[in-house]
């Protein structure tokens, strides 16, 4: 007697499944619901023990998996099963996919009798709607021409077969470069249906926004020989980024060739406005920009008030070993003044009393040991507070030096959280992301940040960043100077004891110092313009080389936006 199977399949439809015997219901309703699911463990458990000795689980599951893959698929959704009678039954099935829009076949099989129970008689043309006995599933592909990728005002960053711009090397410095696709990328890259010989974008702008770039590929499945779709490649419409050329333009020029990078943003968007160099991907010690970090756990937990008068000195000793200030210079005072004239003598100490966990913790906040959310950009990264060592090795984190390393755009993520009120922003190159404000994290109370911003400010009113003043304008920044070798001041009696770092080739050198600077503008009203990070890989001070860098993408900023 037949009986009635109600069965929920993909897309929330029910099927009224009547008609044969009812343990061969079961078994075909269960491999189609299986089917819908993904379930391929439960859909070989519907064929004959045959069957699965012929085929293992993995055999089985890649049968369907590589057939899916061929046709770019996305969805199946099995129809209502149908009863041809005598063991034969018609299932149809409808597979969406990427490359060739809906494919719809019917699947014919025999369910037969195993044991004592009823198992479909498998066979490797049921992978596919439209395979009969003998054929493969195959796919030639066409990949589209690549859309256009443009400016936030427009301008084409990269155009054409050329990937040509108007803009010439001040967009190359941000669209990055096509290749083949990277091993990483090659699971993504075969699931939106791309042939093996495919180029892709592997950095910059090519590569954060190559899906949307890429189009859809076209071209045609096949039954062996057989046409079963086909479909023209589609180019995508052109993607407009949140770059803007003036300021990507004085990027480009601050950097001028040297190795490094430069990032600039709008705080309270989130967007980045220019990128040049290794901006988002340098990894290198962010010394004494990372002062802003422990300034603010210094203030948040109490171990030190603005007003705090420390000692002026050349260095302080942890744990029996001197930390010097840069060139051995002797300086102290208030908190204010140290920190707009970068005493290590003073930070390093308050770094080892605030303790690894809460400097990790607050580093962590400004978005230390997370991923910015831009594709390809390195994570900046501090050890884990029971892995950072004893008051020593504190006490060098606080400095930025150590194991602790950022990127120009992390350091601009930094200053710009001060500059929201320690509200940190996240960051996007893509201006349909949200719309208006960025989501932001509380990194700190706005009490705190406005003593940063204090802070800040007196670096480049009267400290080491003095090179970064803008007149009428209230630039907040901080200087670092990252040490690759020591820059401990040499004595004359040093170069024999010591040539290689105090011979008289070394004693002018700058090349053992990364040179940073962390900003924004305007400050003081909780709405800064733009913030702007700076890395000059082994250029000496950062007052005297990045400061004055990063002045000319704020101007150009303030200017621009």
């Amino acid at each position: 007697m037949a009986i009635g199977v109600v069965v929920v399949v993909a897309g929330g439809a029910f099927l009224v499944i009547s008609g044969g015997a009812p343990s061969e219901q079961d078994t075909v309703v269960k491999f189609a619901r299986a089917w819908n699911a993904g379930d391929y463990a439960t859909m070989r458990a519907q064929t004959t023990g045959d069957d699965q000795d012929r085929y293992s689980a993995r055999a089985f599951a890649g049968r369907y998996t590589d057939a899916a893959g061929t046709a770019t698929a996305t969805k199946v959704v099995a129809g209502q099963p149908r009863d041809d009678g005598d063991g034969h039954w018609e299932l149809p099935v409808t597979v969406q996919t990427r490359s060739f829009g809906p494919v719809t076949g019917r699947l014919r099989f025999d369910v037969v009798k195993d044991g004592d129970d009823e198992r479909i008689d498998w066979k490797p043309s049921l992978v596919f709607p439209g395979l009969t006995a003998g054929e493969r599933l195959r796919r030639t592909t066409t990949m589209p021409a690549r859309a256009d990728l443009l400016a936030r005002d427009g301008t084409p960053l990269a155009q054409g077969a050329e990937r040509s711009s108007p803009l010439g090397a001040t967009a190359q410095a941000i669209v990055g470069a096509l290749g083949p696709i990277p091993e990483t990328y090659k699971d993504k890259a075969q699931e939106l249906g791309y042939p093996s010989d495919a180029q892709v974008g592997i950095s910059g702008l090519e590569r954060t926004f190559d899906e949307r770039l890429a189009g859809t590929p076209g071209g045609q499945l096949r039954a062996g020989v057989r046409l079963l779709a086909e479909r023209d490649p589609r180019k995508a419409a052109p993607v407009r980024t949140t770059i803007a050329p003036k300021v990507q333009e004085a990027a480009v020029t601050a950097l001028a060739g040297r190795l490094g990078g430069v990032v600039a943003l709008r705080p309270k968007t989130g967007e980045i406005l220019a990128a040049a160099g290794i901006g988002f991907s340098g990894l290198q010690p962010p010394g004494s920009t990372f002062k802003i970090i422990t300034a603010t756990g210094v203030l948040a937990n109490g171990v030190a008030k603005p007003s705090d008068a420390f000692p002026v000195q050349t260095a302080a000793t942890l744990e029996g070993v001197e930390l010097q200030n840069a060139n051995g210079e002797s300086c102290g005072g208030t908190l204010a003044e140290s920190f707009a004239l970068s005493c290590n003598s003073v930070f390093a100490p308050l770094g080892a009393k605030l303790g690894a966990q809460k400097l990790v913790a607050t580093a962590e906040a400004f978005g230390f040991n997370q991923p910015t959310g831009i594709t390809g950009a390195a994570t900046a990264s501090i050890p884990p507070a029971n892995e950072i060592g004893d008051d020593l090795a504190v006490g060098s984190s606080a400095i930025g030096q150590g194991r602790v390393q950022a990127t120009a755009l992390q350091m601009a993520i930094v200053a710009a959280t001060i500059g929201l009120r320690g509200r940190r922003p996240d960051v996007t190159l893509d201006p349909d992301r949200w719309k208006g404000a960025a989501p932001t994290h509380e990194a700190t109370s706005s009490k705190v940040a406005r003593q940063v911003e204090k802070l800040m400010l007196g670096v480049v009113r009267y400290g080491t960043g003095k090179v970064a003043a803008i007149p009428d304008v209230k630039v907040a920044g901080k200087t670092g100077t990252a040490e690759l070798k020591s820059t401990q001041a040499c004595k004359p009696e040093d170069a024999e004891t010591d040539p290689e770092r105090c011979g008289p080739d070394q004693q002018s050198d700058t090349t053992d110092t990364d040179a940073w600077f962390s900003s924004y503008a305007p400050a003081g009203n909780g709405t800064p313009r733009i913030a702007v990070g700076v890395l000059l890989v082994g250029a000496g001070a950062g007052g005297d080389t990045a400061a004055p860098a990063a002045r000319q993408v704020l101007l150009t900023g303030l200017k621009n936006d």
